[in-house]
């Protein structure tokens, strides 16, 4: 069936993740002398354990609510961790969770990616997003596709879902049936629709129970539509 809107993961579809910058450890004390003129009041590996606990309350906190798959805001987390970044201003926390976050990988706009979205674009296929993210995730997507064609101004507005804008996250059926919702709201079906994500478990299975078709992006695979930007791009010639 004709393809009439696409909708796109951005970890490991849209952006690669790659490792942690070699000098992360200096880059975090870096980071809190030049912000806060003081040394950082743990190391980055304490950070991600009073994270990683604060991240756990506030799961447990939501799944007692009945929330099966709860997103943390962020920038919540690391002021109850670290309560001293509270006498940051509003646009200096921005910055600083920032950066912090690009101290734990790398990223790269996906090999393929921008000639494939701007192809979809100017075929007049609706584009959207469905990603677990927070707040940076925008920023790293700018950074990354800086310099290029792509950019978020080719998404659908009503198309995004963002995971920290609504309190929950993908592999949530709920994701997919408010987009399945607006998609029809336009006209479009569930068949009509197509994902392209990196996991089975968050992006395509969660996907297919709405009736959407999909693309796992990665290695190609015989068995099922699979492959990089540029075998999606070959893939959707033929089917439209």
């Amino acid at each position: 069936m004709k393809i009439r809107a696409v909708i796109v993961d951005v970890y490991n579809t849209l952006l690669e993740v790659g490792p942690a910058p070699a000098s992360a450890d200096a880059l975090w004390r870096a980071l809190f002398e030049e912000m806060l003129g003081t040394a950082p009041p743990v190391s980055a590996t304490e950070f991600s354990v009073l994270t990683g606990q604060v991240t756990a309350c506030h799961h447990a906190a939501a799944k007692s609510q009945g929330i099966q798959w709860p997103e943390i805001q962020w920038s919540s987390v690391v002021l109850e961790a670290l309560p001293g970044l509270a006498r940051l201003t509003a646009p200096k926390l921005e910055d600083f969770l920032f950066r912090q976050t690009q101290l734990g990988r790398t990223l790269r706009l996906a090999d393929g990616a921008e000639e494939c979205v701007r192809h979809l674009h100017d075929q007049g296929l609706l584009l959207g997003i469905a990603s677990n993210a927070q707040a940076y995730t925008l920023r790293e997507l700018a950074a990354a596709c800086a310099g290029t064609e792509l950019n978020l101004s080719l998404f659908d507005r009503e198309m995004r879902f963002w995971s920290f804008e609504n309190g929950f996250s993908k592999p949530d059926a709920h994701v997919f049936r408010i987009l399945t919702a607006r998609l029809e709201a336009r006209g479009i079906r569930p068949a009509e629709t197509l994902m392209v994500g990196d996991r089975l478990d968050n992006d395509l299975e969660p996907a297919q129970a709405q009736g959407w078709q999909t693309w796992q992006l990665g290695p190609l695979k015989q068995d099922s539509p699979s492959g990089g930007w540029r075998e999606l791009s070959a893939w959707l010639m033929q089917t439209q």
